[in-house]
Protein backbone atom coordinates (compact mmCIF):
# COMPACT_ATOMS: atom_id res chain seq x y z
CA UNK A 1 0.00 0.00 0.00
CA UNK A 2 1.22 3.71 -0.58
CA UNK A 3 2.61 4.67 2.56
CA UNK A 4 1.38 8.28 1.83
CA UNK A 5 -2.26 7.31 2.12
CA UNK A 6 -2.27 6.74 6.16
CA UNK A 7 -1.82 10.91 5.74
CA UNK A 8 -4.88 11.44 4.11
CA UNK A 9 -7.78 12.57 6.96
CA UNK A 10 -11.24 11.49 6.72
CA UNK A 11 -13.38 13.42 4.77
CA UNK A 12 -16.01 16.31 6.33
CA UNK A 13 -18.64 14.93 5.69
CA UNK A 14 -17.72 11.30 7.08
CA UNK A 15 -16.96 13.37 10.31
CA UNK A 16 -20.41 14.91 10.05
CA UNK A 17 -21.61 11.29 9.85
CA UNK A 18 -20.26 10.49 12.90
CA UNK A 19 -20.95 13.17 14.73
CA UNK A 20 -24.69 13.43 14.38
CA UNK A 21 -25.19 9.61 14.32
CA UNK A 22 -26.89 9.48 17.67
CA UNK A 23 -29.17 12.11 16.81
CA UNK A 24 -32.65 11.78 15.88
CA UNK A 25 -33.89 14.50 13.94
CA UNK A 26 -36.68 16.86 14.58
CA UNK A 27 -39.70 15.65 12.78
CA UNK A 28 -39.73 17.86 9.80
CA UNK A 29 -38.64 17.84 6.46
CA UNK A 30 -35.76 17.71 6.24
CA UNK A 31 -33.02 21.00 4.44
CA UNK A 32 -29.71 19.71 3.44
CA UNK A 33 -27.57 22.84 3.64
CA UNK A 34 -24.02 20.59 4.37
CA UNK A 35 -22.77 19.73 1.11
CA UNK A 36 -22.59 22.16 -1.51
CA UNK A 37 -24.43 20.05 -4.25
CA UNK A 38 -26.56 22.65 -6.22
CA UNK A 39 -30.21 21.95 -6.48
CA UNK A 40 -32.13 24.00 -8.75
CA UNK A 41 -32.77 22.71 -12.14
CA UNK A 42 -30.82 22.48 -15.27
CA UNK A 43 -31.68 23.64 -18.59
CA UNK A 44 -33.79 21.44 -20.69
CA UNK A 45 -31.82 22.49 -23.38
CA UNK A 46 -28.84 20.60 -22.54
CA UNK A 47 -31.22 17.38 -21.93
CA UNK A 48 -32.44 17.72 -25.84
CA UNK A 49 -28.27 18.41 -26.64
CA UNK A 50 -27.89 14.78 -24.75
CA UNK A 51 -30.06 13.04 -26.19
CA UNK A 52 -28.84 14.45 -29.45
CA UNK A 53 -25.67 12.97 -29.07
CA UNK A 54 -26.38 9.35 -27.02
CA UNK A 55 -24.50 7.28 -30.19
CA UNK A 56 -21.46 9.24 -28.71
CA UNK A 57 -20.96 6.92 -26.33
CA UNK A 58 -19.95 4.27 -28.34
CA UNK A 59 -17.09 5.93 -29.43
CA UNK A 60 -13.76 6.38 -27.40
CA UNK A 61 -13.20 10.06 -26.67
CA UNK A 62 -9.76 11.85 -26.95
CA UNK A 63 -7.90 12.76 -23.89
CA UNK A 64 -7.56 16.52 -25.05
CA UNK A 65 -11.43 16.89 -25.79
CA UNK A 66 -13.01 18.08 -29.12
CA UNK A 67 -11.80 20.96 -30.85
CA UNK A 68 -15.05 22.14 -30.66
CA UNK A 69 -15.25 22.42 -26.95
CA UNK A 70 -12.30 23.94 -26.72
CA UNK A 71 -13.19 26.67 -28.33
CA UNK A 72 -16.31 27.28 -26.81
CA UNK A 73 -14.13 27.22 -23.37
CA UNK A 74 -11.68 29.85 -25.21
CA UNK A 75 -14.35 31.60 -26.19
CA UNK A 76 -16.12 31.85 -23.06
CA UNK A 77 -12.62 32.75 -21.28
CA UNK A 78 -12.14 35.97 -23.70
CA UNK A 79 -15.70 37.08 -23.22
CA UNK A 80 -15.68 36.70 -19.11
CA UNK A 81 -12.29 38.35 -18.81
CA UNK A 82 -11.87 40.77 -21.22
CA UNK A 83 -8.89 38.44 -23.03
CA UNK A 84 -7.69 40.09 -26.54
CA UNK A 85 -8.24 37.92 -29.45
CA UNK A 86 -6.51 35.43 -29.90
CA UNK A 87 -4.46 35.73 -27.01
CA UNK A 88 -6.16 32.13 -24.93
CA UNK A 89 -5.03 29.84 -27.58
CA UNK A 90 -7.73 26.71 -27.75
CA UNK A 91 -5.33 24.29 -28.49
CA UNK A 92 -2.14 25.44 -26.39
CA UNK A 93 -4.11 27.23 -23.59
CA UNK A 94 -7.33 25.03 -22.60
CA UNK A 95 -7.82 21.41 -21.55
CA UNK A 96 -11.14 20.18 -20.97
CA UNK A 97 -11.65 17.31 -17.45
CA UNK A 98 -13.98 15.56 -15.77
CA UNK A 99 -14.92 17.77 -13.12
CA UNK A 100 -12.30 19.96 -11.11
CA UNK A 101 -12.26 17.98 -8.17
CA UNK A 102 -10.67 14.88 -10.30
CA UNK A 103 -8.57 17.74 -12.10
CA UNK A 104 -7.38 20.10 -8.87
CA UNK A 105 -6.23 16.51 -7.59
CA UNK A 106 -4.61 15.19 -10.39
CA UNK A 107 -2.35 18.44 -11.68
CA UNK A 108 -0.47 18.00 -8.72
CA UNK A 109 0.21 14.37 -8.89
CA UNK A 110 1.48 15.46 -12.74
CA UNK A 111 3.21 18.69 -11.57
CA UNK A 112 4.40 18.36 -8.49
CA UNK A 113 8.19 17.46 -8.36
CA UNK A 114 8.76 15.30 -5.16
CA UNK A 115 12.57 15.39 -5.49
CA UNK A 116 12.94 19.23 -5.16
CA UNK A 117 14.48 20.72 -2.25
CA UNK A 118 10.97 22.65 -2.69
CA UNK A 119 8.81 20.34 -0.50
CA UNK A 120 5.71 22.79 0.46
CA UNK A 121 2.36 23.24 -1.24
CA UNK A 122 0.44 26.29 -0.09
CA UNK A 123 -3.20 26.44 0.41
CA UNK A 124 -6.25 28.79 2.43
CA UNK A 125 -6.89 27.39 5.84
CA UNK A 126 -10.25 26.80 5.51
CA UNK A 127 -9.32 25.08 2.50
CA UNK A 128 -10.80 22.10 -0.26
CA UNK A 129 -9.76 19.09 1.29
CA UNK A 130 -8.77 18.00 -2.17
CA UNK A 131 -5.70 20.39 -1.99
CA UNK A 132 -4.58 18.85 1.27
CA UNK A 133 -4.76 14.87 -0.22
CA UNK A 134 -3.16 15.44 -3.56
CA UNK A 135 -0.35 17.51 -1.72
CA UNK A 136 -0.06 14.40 0.63
CA UNK A 137 0.02 11.83 -2.02
CA UNK A 138 2.43 14.11 -4.43
CA UNK A 139 4.84 13.68 -1.70
CA UNK A 140 4.54 17.45 -0.67
CA UNK A 141 4.19 19.28 2.86
CA UNK A 142 0.80 21.47 3.10
CA UNK A 143 1.54 25.33 4.57
CA UNK A 144 -1.80 26.46 5.84
CA UNK A 145 -2.77 29.94 5.03
CA UNK A 146 -5.49 31.28 7.87
CA UNK A 147 -8.13 33.59 6.25
CA UNK A 148 -9.62 35.28 9.12
CA UNK A 149 -12.32 38.07 9.24
CA UNK A 150 -8.80 40.26 10.16
CA UNK A 151 -7.74 39.21 6.59
CA UNK A 152 -10.85 39.65 4.85
CA UNK A 153 -11.62 35.34 4.63
CA UNK A 154 -8.68 35.16 2.33
CA UNK A 155 -4.85 34.71 3.00
CA UNK A 156 -2.58 37.52 3.89
CA UNK A 157 -0.07 36.97 1.35
CA UNK A 158 1.56 40.18 2.32
CA UNK A 159 2.76 38.12 5.84
CA UNK A 160 4.80 35.89 3.46
CA UNK A 161 8.98 36.59 3.03
CA UNK A 162 10.95 36.21 -0.11
CA UNK A 163 12.12 32.74 2.15
CA UNK A 164 8.78 31.75 2.57
CA UNK A 165 8.10 32.02 -1.09
CA UNK A 166 11.48 30.29 -2.14
CA UNK A 167 10.35 26.78 -0.05
CA UNK A 168 6.62 26.96 -1.96
CA UNK A 169 6.26 24.75 -5.09
CA UNK A 170 2.50 25.05 -5.57
CA UNK A 171 -0.09 27.79 -4.49
CA UNK A 172 -3.78 26.54 -4.29
CA UNK A 173 -5.89 29.66 -4.51
CA UNK A 174 -9.97 29.64 -4.23
CA UNK A 175 -11.50 32.57 -5.60
CA UNK A 176 -14.27 33.14 -4.53
CA UNK A 177 -13.41 31.78 -1.22
CA UNK A 178 -14.58 28.27 -0.30
CA UNK A 179 -16.38 28.70 2.43
CA UNK A 180 -16.34 32.60 2.68
CA UNK A 181 -17.14 33.19 -0.77
CA UNK A 182 -14.52 36.64 -0.51
CA UNK A 183 -12.56 37.60 -3.56
CA UNK A 184 -9.26 38.38 -4.01
CA UNK A 185 -8.83 41.55 -6.13
CA UNK A 186 -7.21 42.06 -9.69
CA UNK A 187 -4.48 43.91 -8.25
CA UNK A 188 -3.77 41.48 -6.01
CA UNK A 189 -3.95 38.68 -8.13
CA UNK A 190 -1.24 40.35 -10.40
CA UNK A 191 0.90 40.78 -7.60
CA UNK A 192 0.47 36.93 -6.33
CA UNK A 193 1.22 36.38 -10.46
CA UNK A 194 4.63 38.61 -10.40
CA UNK A 195 5.31 36.44 -6.90
CA UNK A 196 4.78 33.19 -8.51
CA UNK A 197 7.00 33.49 -11.11
CA UNK A 198 9.57 35.40 -9.60
CA UNK A 199 10.26 32.43 -7.32
CA UNK A 200 9.40 29.47 -9.55
CA UNK A 201 5.69 28.78 -7.90
CA UNK A 202 2.73 27.05 -9.82
CA UNK A 203 0.10 29.16 -9.16
CA UNK A 204 -3.25 27.04 -9.34
CA UNK A 205 -6.83 29.34 -9.09
CA UNK A 206 -9.70 27.18 -7.95
CA UNK A 207 -12.47 29.30 -9.49
CA UNK A 208 -15.78 27.11 -9.50
CA UNK A 209 -17.93 29.51 -7.79
CA UNK A 210 -17.18 32.56 -9.93
CA UNK A 211 -20.25 32.70 -11.83
CA UNK A 212 -22.58 33.04 -8.96
CA UNK A 213 -21.71 36.34 -7.91
CA UNK A 214 -24.23 39.56 -6.46
CA UNK A 215 -23.68 42.22 -8.76
CA UNK A 216 -24.11 41.64 -12.67
CA UNK A 217 -22.54 44.46 -13.46
CA UNK A 218 -19.05 43.39 -11.05
CA UNK A 219 -18.31 39.97 -12.02
CA UNK A 220 -15.34 38.48 -10.09
CA UNK A 221 -11.99 39.28 -11.24
CA UNK A 222 -9.82 36.17 -12.53
CA UNK A 223 -6.60 34.76 -12.76
CA UNK A 224 -6.84 34.44 -16.09
CA UNK A 225 -7.09 38.32 -16.89
CA UNK A 226 -4.54 39.14 -14.09
CA UNK A 227 -1.72 36.72 -15.83
CA UNK A 228 -3.08 38.32 -19.50
CA UNK A 229 -2.00 41.62 -17.39
CA UNK A 230 1.32 40.43 -16.93
CA UNK A 231 2.31 39.61 -20.01
CA UNK A 232 1.06 35.82 -20.51
CA UNK A 233 0.03 32.45 -18.64
CA UNK A 234 3.14 31.51 -17.37
CA UNK A 235 3.01 29.38 -14.26
CA UNK A 236 -0.67 30.00 -13.91
CA UNK A 237 -3.60 27.60 -14.04
CA UNK A 238 -7.25 28.46 -13.34
CA UNK A 239 -10.02 25.97 -13.13
CA UNK A 240 -13.52 26.41 -14.07
CA UNK A 241 -17.01 23.77 -13.64
CA UNK A 242 -20.03 23.42 -15.17
CA UNK A 243 -21.25 21.96 -11.74
CA UNK A 244 -22.52 25.56 -10.02
CA UNK A 245 -22.43 27.42 -13.28
CA UNK A 246 -25.03 25.53 -14.87
CA UNK A 247 -26.63 23.08 -11.81
CA UNK A 248 -24.79 20.15 -13.49
CA UNK A 249 -22.77 18.43 -10.39
CA UNK A 250 -23.31 14.83 -11.87
CA UNK A 251 -22.25 15.93 -15.20
CA UNK A 252 -18.30 15.88 -13.95
CA UNK A 253 -17.56 19.04 -16.70
CA UNK A 254 -14.81 21.46 -16.23
CA UNK A 255 -11.67 22.55 -17.72
CA UNK A 256 -8.39 24.06 -16.90
CA UNK A 257 -6.81 26.94 -18.83
CA UNK A 258 -3.48 28.94 -18.57
CA UNK A 259 0.34 28.29 -18.81
CA UNK A 260 0.53 25.82 -22.15
CA UNK A 261 3.81 24.65 -21.29
CA UNK A 262 2.26 22.90 -17.73
CA UNK A 263 -0.99 21.98 -19.14
CA UNK A 264 1.00 20.03 -22.01
CA UNK A 265 2.85 18.20 -19.25
CA UNK A 266 -0.66 17.46 -17.57
CA UNK A 267 -2.22 16.35 -20.89
CA UNK A 268 0.64 13.91 -21.23
CA UNK A 269 -0.06 12.65 -17.41
CA UNK A 270 -4.22 12.32 -18.39
CA UNK A 271 -3.50 10.25 -21.65
CA UNK A 272 -2.28 7.61 -19.22
CA UNK A 273 -4.91 8.67 -16.18
CA UNK A 274 -7.76 7.72 -18.65
CA UNK A 275 -10.42 10.41 -17.45
CA UNK A 276 -11.01 11.41 -21.13
CA UNK A 277 -14.54 12.99 -21.35
CA UNK A 278 -17.69 10.94 -23.08
CA UNK A 279 -18.71 12.26 -26.25
CA UNK A 280 -22.48 12.85 -25.19
CA UNK A 281 -20.94 14.66 -22.19
CA UNK A 282 -18.71 17.11 -24.26
CA UNK A 283 -21.48 18.50 -26.53
CA UNK A 284 -23.79 19.33 -23.57
CA UNK A 285 -20.35 21.36 -22.41
CA UNK A 286 -20.15 23.68 -25.70
CA UNK A 287 -23.82 24.25 -25.41
CA UNK A 288 -23.64 25.38 -21.54
CA UNK A 289 -20.26 27.42 -21.78
CA UNK A 290 -22.02 29.03 -25.03
CA UNK A 291 -24.85 30.02 -23.27
CA UNK A 292 -25.08 32.78 -20.40
CA UNK A 293 -29.15 33.08 -20.28
CA UNK A 294 -29.61 30.18 -17.79
CA UNK A 295 -26.50 31.41 -15.67
CA UNK A 296 -28.12 34.41 -15.22
CA UNK A 297 -31.66 32.94 -13.80
CA UNK A 298 -29.13 30.92 -11.79
CA UNK A 299 -27.48 33.74 -9.61
CA UNK A 300 -31.19 35.83 -9.71
CA UNK A 301 -31.98 32.46 -7.39
CA UNK A 302 -29.18 32.44 -4.87
CA UNK A 303 -29.52 36.51 -4.62
CA UNK A 304 -32.98 35.55 -4.02
CA UNK A 305 -32.16 33.13 -1.43
CA UNK A 306 -29.34 35.61 0.40
CA UNK A 307 -31.60 38.12 0.72
CA UNK A 308 -34.05 36.16 2.50
CA UNK A 309 -32.48 35.14 4.73
CA UNK A 310 -30.56 38.59 5.85
CA UNK A 311 -34.42 39.35 6.10
CA UNK A 312 -35.38 36.52 8.60
CA UNK A 313 -32.20 36.25 10.55
CA UNK A 314 -30.17 39.24 10.38
CA UNK A 315 -31.23 40.25 13.40
CA UNK A 316 -30.36 36.32 15.25
CA UNK A 317 -27.21 35.43 13.98
CA UNK A 318 -24.53 37.31 11.62
CA UNK A 319 -25.89 37.33 7.56
CA UNK A 320 -22.96 38.97 5.71
CA UNK A 321 -23.73 38.32 1.66
CA UNK A 322 -20.82 36.80 0.22
CA UNK A 323 -19.54 38.00 -3.40
CA UNK A 324 -20.05 35.31 -4.83
CA UNK A 325 -21.07 31.70 -3.93
CA UNK A 326 -23.88 30.21 -2.48
CA UNK A 327 -22.44 29.91 0.64
CA UNK A 328 -22.77 31.72 4.09
CA UNK A 329 -20.35 31.37 6.37
CA UNK A 330 -21.34 33.12 9.90
CA UNK A 331 -19.07 32.96 13.31
CA UNK A 332 -21.30 31.85 16.08
CA UNK A 333 -18.56 32.00 18.65
CA UNK A 334 -19.30 29.05 20.07
CA UNK A 335 -18.87 25.25 19.65
CA UNK A 336 -19.55 24.62 15.88
CA UNK A 337 -19.93 20.73 16.33
CA UNK A 338 -22.63 21.27 19.06
CA UNK A 339 -24.97 24.13 16.77
CA UNK A 340 -24.66 21.42 13.71
CA UNK A 341 -25.79 18.74 16.57
CA UNK A 342 -28.17 21.03 17.93
CA UNK A 343 -29.59 22.51 14.39
CA UNK A 344 -30.20 18.72 13.48
CA UNK A 345 -31.98 17.69 16.25
CA UNK A 346 -34.45 20.59 16.91
CA UNK A 347 -34.63 22.27 13.41
CA UNK A 348 -33.69 18.76 11.01
CA UNK A 349 -31.54 21.23 9.29
CA UNK A 350 -27.66 19.68 8.30
CA UNK A 351 -25.03 22.48 8.47
CA UNK A 352 -21.25 21.38 8.20
CA UNK A 353 -18.74 22.52 11.39
CA UNK A 354 -16.20 24.86 10.23
CA UNK A 355 -13.56 22.93 11.82
CA UNK A 356 -14.45 20.14 9.95
CA UNK A 357 -12.95 22.67 6.56
CA UNK A 358 -9.30 23.90 8.65
CA UNK A 359 -6.51 22.49 10.42
CA UNK A 360 -5.27 23.56 13.27
CA UNK A 361 -2.09 25.74 13.43
CA UNK A 362 -0.44 27.28 15.88
CA UNK A 363 -3.58 26.35 18.42
CA UNK A 364 -5.52 28.28 16.26
CA UNK A 365 -8.03 26.42 14.10
CA UNK A 366 -9.92 29.43 11.41
CA UNK A 367 -13.16 27.51 10.68
CA UNK A 368 -13.92 27.36 14.48
CA UNK A 369 -16.88 28.55 15.86
CA UNK A 370 -18.60 28.95 12.35
CA UNK A 371 -20.97 26.79 10.18
CA UNK A 372 -21.14 26.60 6.47
CA UNK A 373 -24.79 27.19 5.34
CA UNK A 374 -24.34 25.99 1.86
CA UNK A 375 -28.03 27.49 0.11
CA UNK A 376 -28.88 24.85 -2.50
CA UNK A 377 -32.37 23.76 -1.29
CA UNK A 378 -35.08 25.87 -3.32
CA UNK A 379 -36.00 28.93 -2.42
CA UNK A 380 -39.20 28.15 -0.19
CA UNK A 381 -37.11 25.47 1.97
CA UNK A 382 -34.67 27.89 2.22
CA UNK A 383 -37.34 30.42 3.56
CA UNK A 384 -39.04 27.77 5.78
CA UNK A 385 -35.03 26.20 6.90
CA UNK A 386 -34.42 30.40 8.16
CA UNK A 387 -37.97 30.39 10.03
CA UNK A 388 -37.47 27.30 11.93
CA UNK A 389 -33.91 28.40 12.62
CA UNK A 390 -35.16 31.94 13.66
CA UNK A 391 -37.31 30.26 16.36
CA UNK A 392 -34.69 28.31 17.61
CA UNK A 393 -32.35 31.04 17.88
Amino acid sequence: MNSRMARLHPYPFEKLKALTADITPANLPPVLWGIGEPKHAAPDFLAEKLSAHLDGFSVYPATAGLPALRQAIADWCQQRYALAAGQLNADEHVLPVTGTREALFSVVQALFDADSAKKEVWMPNPFYQIYEGAAFLAGGEPRYLPCTKASGYQPDFTALSDTDWDNCQLLFICNPGNPSGRLIELEQLRWLVKKARAHDVILVSDECYSELYRDENAPPPGLLQAAAAEGGFDNCLVFHSLSKRSNLPGLRSGFVAGDADLLATFLRYRTYHGCAMPLPTQHVSIAAWRDESHVADNRTLYNQKYQAMQQILGDKMPVDIPDASFYLWPNLETDDEQVARLWLEKANIHVLPGQYLSREVDGLNPGYGHVRIALVAELDACIEAAERLRSLL
